[in-house]
Formats: C-alpha cells, sequence, structure tokens
C-alpha cells in the first residue's frame, strides 16, 4: 500500500495542500501545458482556486516557479478548470 501524503504548495495562497486537491501546470520541454492527471514529468506549479490564480497571475508567480513566461492561453484554460 501507498502511504505517502502528497502535499504540494499552492502558487497563490502558499498553504500546503493535498496533491489531489490542486491543478498542476507543467513545463517541459520549453512548453507549458496544465497538466490534468499530475502525471506528466517536468518542473510544475499548483494552484487550488480561483481567488489564488489571480493572485499568482497578479504576481508573476508562475513566471518565477516554472522559469519560463506563461502564455494567455494558459491562464483562460485555467479558469475555465475553476468554473
Amino acid at each position: 500500500m501507498n502511504d505517502k501524503v502528497r502535499l504540494r504548495m499552492c502558487a497563490g495562497c502558499r498553504n500546503k495542500i493535498h496533491q489531489t486537491h490542486l491543478i498542476r501546470i507543467c513545463r517541459k520541454e520549453n512548453e507549458i501545458i496544465v497538466d490534468k492527471n499530475n502525471q506528466t514529468g517536468g518542473r510544475g506549479a499548483y494552484i487550488c482556486s480561483k481567488e489564488c490564480l489571480d493572485k499568482a497571475k497578479k504576481t508573476n508567480q508562475f513566471n518565477r516557479l516554472l522559469k519560463s513566461s506563461i502564455p494567455e492561453e494558459i491562464y483562460n484554460e485555467l479558469y475555465e478548470e475553476f468554473k
């Protein structure tokens, strides 16, 4: 049995939350994607809510965490996930 507690930090509120309650944004080979199943390798960042997404976008948190600029299409896709 796998009893690991997989806590990840939200990019907006900076709280540690279980990985299953977060949405992952991933940079792999200079491509930014929304990783819906948390299986894609590469550098990742997590977000827990629309409010945290607004805060992370305003402070350019994803740009720092992923070490890459985030296209507006990714933000639009994330907003759709929180609807």
